[in-house]
């Protein structure tokens, strides 16, 4: 069973927030995110880290200004997922406002994998009119490409690295590489998406262009009307929100909130339904992100990327609804494979025997010839929450091949394990990257056992017993006072997400009613447990929901709650959503 604990403050933050007008309840949610003065919450642009950190990037903008001065072709290599396609939207409309000649290609992952491999660069010798690209420049992938860029340079094409994951051992040799992850690299937020690094280069650019007259005779390109694109991508990308990836999130939301969104992602608001005013962090990470997923997931990401660089309305709400019905097919797909690998665990369970106490233990790798290469990530994701481990599921590759996607869970660095399995085990992996809670990877079908097993061996030596075990970090109980609308909406236009949680609180609640709604959410009337009976009357009593989940609670749980907004027939409500429960 999971343990609940508060995050710890300290006084001094608390009181130096408090005294700069910071509602009692966020000052001290901000403070147990290590917020210690008002200056790290700031929403200004002026504040964001100078591109002049990013290591290389003055070096490539000039090489990008001397292109564009040159007519020379560009082709931007953009990776399937929300953080791709986001940012080869960036790139597409700065660059085409700069003047480029610019066109993009994101390689079909069922066919040529990920990255900027040997094959998409071939492909992409000829997929411009016939004409060969002069450039290629990679978003979001690239820094592990040391074949792929080799052949570009054999085909007498240039090659611009843009990156955000951790680099190998060795890097490619390419003409420029900025990534802030790169030896070298002084960049302070490393976390940074992969869109947030073309927008820093775009920024660079931007001012090499001005230096040199670019904007004298016509209106300099206003680059923070991308930041919805920006937030997007950074959002639905799960990178841990520092204070630099909030303030562009921030400002991207603002953006959007003012309808000054782009036609793509309105278009995505309005499939969804929801109001751009009131548009948060849940919506790019759970609505939006998702359905432009899909299209890397089960089609082509060209479909998303369209979608976001079109200015067309109606174009844009064809793409949308084609995208939303991508996401459900996605989640059929996905429900199948959940069920699938629930009797693959029941059956491992068995074998292990009840002495194993019901736990699969350090890791768990799955694999089943039916099971879908463009899901498999989400998968890996559902199944390590609910066991509490390192997950890879696998599914059919090219030829005698299968591709896995891990995740993770904290205190275990999926990439570096997996780079601690390839050096024990020469020839194993045939591919590996990623990050530290999420990473993907190719072996051989014939090589599966060994690879569970290395991997298995691997979890053991670096995981600990208290690893292992789950903790649920809560800002606490608040005061019936505090558990009103207004709160609930103040914290709602607050940028939440990884590594800066949306605020979550536990408490004791009696459970007056309840019932299922849509076949399946427990719907709930809660109110506050009093240990004296005769101060019942006294505790309000709260409308509350437990998503996906159907059984009878028992009189009296422990739970950890979100404050959220009820909209329903043209009215507002508080209305609390559980996280997690358990009984008493």
């Amino acid at each position: 069973m999971p343990k609940i604990i508060s995050r710890n403050y300290t006084l001094q933050s608390l009181e130096s927030l408090t005294r700069h007008g910071i509602h009692p309840v966020l000052a001290r949610v901000y403070a147990a995110r290590g917020i210690v003065e008002p200056g790290q919450i700031t929403k200004k642009l002026s504040q964001l880290v100078p591109f002049e950190n990013l290591k290389n990037i003055l070096i490539m903008s000039t090489f990008l200004a001397d292109a564009i001065i040159a007519k020379k072709r560009l082709l931007i290599v953009a990776d399937y997922d929300s953080d791709g396609a986001t940012a080869c939207a960036v790139g597409i409309r700065a660059l085409r406002k700069f003047g480029a000649t610019v066109d993009y290609l994101v390689p079909n992952r069922f066919e040529y994998g990920y990255g900027l491999t040997p094959e998409i660069v071939q492909l992409a010798a000829t997929i411009t009119d016939g004409k060969q690209p002069d450039i290629l420049i990679t978003v979001d992938n690239g820094i592990a490409s040391i074949e792929g860029v080799a052949e570009a340079n054999r085909l007498g094409m240039q090659v611009l690295i843009t990156d955000h994951h951790l680099p190998g051992d060795k890097l490619p040799d390419a003409t420029v590489i900025v990534n802030p992850n790169q030896p070298g690299c002084n960049f302070p937020s490393k976390n940074i998406a992969g869109v947030g690094v073309m927008f820093y280069l775009m920024l660079a650019l931007r001012a090499e262009l001005r230096v040199r007259g670019k904007f004298v005779s016509k209106k300099e390109p206003n680059l923070a009307n991308l930041l919805d694109l920006v937030a997007l991508g950074t959002v639905a990308d799960v990178v841990k929100l520092d204070e630099n990836n909030r303030i562009l999130v921030q400002q991207g939301l603002y953006r959007i909130r003012n309808g000054r969104g782009c036609a793509g992602i309105n278009a995505l608001l309005g499939v969804v339904r929801r109001d751009f005013r009131q548009v948060s962090t849940y919506e790019l990470g759970f609505m939006l992100g998702p359905r432009l997923n899909a299209a890397g997931r089960l089609d082509d990401m060209s479909l998303g990327i369209e979608c976001l660089i079109t200015d067309d309305k109606f174009h844009a709400k064809q793409i949308a609804l084609q995208l939303d019905a991508l996401n459900h097919q996605r989640r059929e797909i996905e429900a199948d494979m959940q069920d699938s690998a629930q009797v693959m665990i029941e059956k491992i369970l068995i074998d292990q025997g009840s002495n194993q106490n019901d736990r699969i233990s350090h890791s768990l790798s799955l694999f089943d010839s039916c099971w879908h290469q463009g899901v498999i990530g989400i998968l890996a994701s559902r199944i390590k929450d609910k066991l509490y481990l390192p997950v890879i599921a696998f599914a059919p590759g090219n030829d005698d091949e299968i591709k896995g996607s891990g995740r993770s869970i904290p205190g275990f660095h999926l990439r570096d394990a997996l780079d601690i399995v390839s050096k024990l085990n020469p020839g194993l992996l045939l591919k590996f990257g990623g990050h530290a809670a999420a990473a993907g990877l190719t072996v051989r079908i014939g090589d599966f056992d060994k690879f569970r097993d290395a991997f298995e061996q691997t979890a053991q030596t670096l995981l600990t017993p208290g690893d292992l075990l789950r903790i649920i970090e809560t800002d606490g109980d608040l005061n019936e006072s505090e558990m009103n609308l207004e709160l609930a909406q103040y914290l709602t236009e607050q940028v939440w997400g990884q590594g800066f949680p949306y605020p979550t609180f536990n408490a004791r609640f009696e459970v007056e009613n309840q019932r299922v709604v849509g076949g399946k959410h427990l719907k709930l009337k809660l109110r506050k447990y009093i240990s004296n009976t005769n101060k019942q009357a006294l505790s309000h009593l709260y409308d509350a929901m437990l998503f996906f989940y159907q059984d009878s609670l028992p009189k009296t749980i422990d739970a950890v709650y979100r404050l959220t907004i009820n909209e329903y027939s043209g009215n507002t409500t508080l209305q609390l959503t559980l996280d997690y429960w358990a009984p008493v």
